[in-house]
Order: C-alpha cells, then sequence, then structure tokens
C-alpha cells in the first residue's frame, strides 16, 4: 500500500464487480482501508462471505452473476440503499483460458463476451442509476489484449477491446452529469489467476518478464494504487481514459507472447 492519507476516501460508497479473489479484492482492500465503505459482487456466496470478512471495515457482499442484468441491478440498488449513492464502481469480473481460434467453441468465445464486456455494461448501466452525480467515478478492468493480439487470446482481445469503447463512450455520455468513467489495463501481475493461466511454469515466466520494460511482474497493489488514483479527487480532470500499469510491456508489442517467443526461451 502506498502513502496516501489514511482517510483519502472518507465518506465515499464503493461497489467493486469480481471483487472477491485477485486484483478486484485487493482493490476493494484498499478503498476499504482509505476510507470507503465498499460492496462486493461475484457469483459464489462462499467467496463472498470470505472477502467481506478479509476486506473488513464493515463491509458487505452479494452472490450475482454479471451476466444476468436484473441479478446485478438488484444487487446495486441494494448496495446503494445500504450504503448511500455510490462513488466509486469497479468492474472486474473476467474470465480467460489460452486457446486458438480455431479450436475454440462458439460457447466458450461467447462465455468471455458475456463475462468481459456484456457484463461491463452491466454493472456501469446499473451503478448509472444510483451513482453520486456529480462526482462518481466508474472504472473497467481491461487487458493488453485490447489493442495487441496476442496467440491464443482471440476471445479475450475481442472483450477487451470492446471494453475500452464503451469506456470511452460512457465517458462522452455521461460526462455531462458529472461521472467519470476510465478503464485500467493490468500488464503481468503476480499471483493472480490469469498469469497462472498465461505464464504457468519457469520458462514462460522468464519470456513474460523479458517482454517488460521494467523488468519485472507487477503486484496487486500496484493495480489497486491506481484504482486508488483514480478514485481520488487527484484524478477529477481524469475521465475516457484507457491507463496502462504495465510496467511498459505493451510497448513489446503482442509478439513478444507468442508460441515462437516461449518456444525460443
Amino acid at each position: 500500500m502506498t502513502h496516501f492519507k489514511q482517510d483519502l476516501l472518507q465518506g465515499r460508497n464503493a461497489f467493486v464487480a469480481g471483487g472477491t479473489s485477485g486484483i478486484n479484492l485487493e482493490i476493494a482492500r484498499t478503498l476499504a482501508a482509505y476510507g470507503a465503505k465498499v460492496a462486493v459482487l461475484s457469483r459464489s456466496q462462499d467467496k463472498v462471505d470470505a472477502a467481506v470478512a478479509e476486506i473488513g471495515h464493515d463491509a458487505i457482499g452479494f452472490a450475482a452473476d454479471v451476466r444476468d442484468y436484473a441479478a446485478v441491478e438488484a444487487a446495486v440498488k441494494q448496495a446503494a440503499a445500504a450504503l448511500g449513492p455510490l462513488d466509486i464502481v469497479v468492474s472486474g469480473a473476467a474470465g480467460n483460458f489460452v486457446a486458438p481460434a480455431a479450436a475454440m467453441s462458439a460457447n466458450a468465445f461467447k462465455t468471455v463476451i458475456d463475462i468481459d464486456l456484456l457484463g461491463t455494461f452491466h454493472v456501469l448501466r446499473a451503478a448509472h442509476d444510483v451513482a453520486r452525480k456529480p462526482g462518481a467515478s466508474m472504472m473497467s478492468i481491461s487487458a493488453p489484449q485490447s489493442t495487441e493480439p496476442y496467440w491464443g487470446q482471440a476471445h479475450v482481445s475481442a472483450a477487451k477491446a470492446g471494453i475500452d469503447m464503451l469506456t470511452k463512450s460512457l465517458a462522452m455520455e455521461w460526462g455531462p452529469a458529472g461521472i467519470r468513467v476510465n478503464a485500467i489495463v493490468p500488464g503481468p501481475i503476480d499471483d493472480t489467476e490469469g498469469m497462472a493461466r498465461l505464464a504457468p511454469n519457469p520458462k514462460a515466466r522468464a519470456v513474460v518478464e523479458r517482454s517488460v520494460a521494467l523488468g519485472r511482474f507487477g503486484t496487486k497493489a500496484d493495480i489497486a494504487n491506481m484504482a486508488l488514483f483514480l478514485a481520488s479527487q487527484a484524478a477529477a480532470y481524469v475521465t475516457g481514459s484507457i491507463l496502462y500499469c504495465d510496467g511498459g510491456q505493451v510497448l513489446s508489442g503482442g509478439a513478444a507472447m507468442s508460441p515462437q517467443a516461449f518456444a525460443g526461451n
């Protein structure tokens, strides 16, 4: 955790979709630690209960599938009823696996689109009606695949490119109401399910590290600190931005993560 004022988010209310594991749990923990009242959303009630206990600070949680708009809307409204108007909204639920497009079923492709892209729209659209206006900060979690094609990631590339454009569109439409909408693009973040899938062994990890200008994996706290910035008044004039927190990995392009790169290690 970095050195911001401990009461930076005092009096503010946050809703974090996907906030029961990985990067999103760290974001939820960080927002709560800096004074926000936090609600998390996940499909599993058991994961919700565990996350709420870990976050502390009187956090609350809801079980719903982001693919189900009615369920998301109900959870968002319950959160706002319990906490007050939402000041901070994070849409981070995501799905991923490595598969070449020719070996991928249509249903597998659709599943990632539905969780990542449709889920992001559901969360942000539902939150719009109970967001603080003006003053709310909304953010989606994108990925480098949104701009750089990666082998075996056609489904993720399509979903995340959609999230980037959705972020910009909502920022344009909702800006007059005083709602800011931005996206965070994490690079290779250690100790996450995504990197466990994309770099499951030391050889793959070495390839990933070479693709990063700073030469190392990032941490979940790095992303949480970016979210903390976007949630704060320090980012009061930032909207419609796709913000990279990737150690400079995007500079090397998606080819750095190709099968040939891994084979050449």
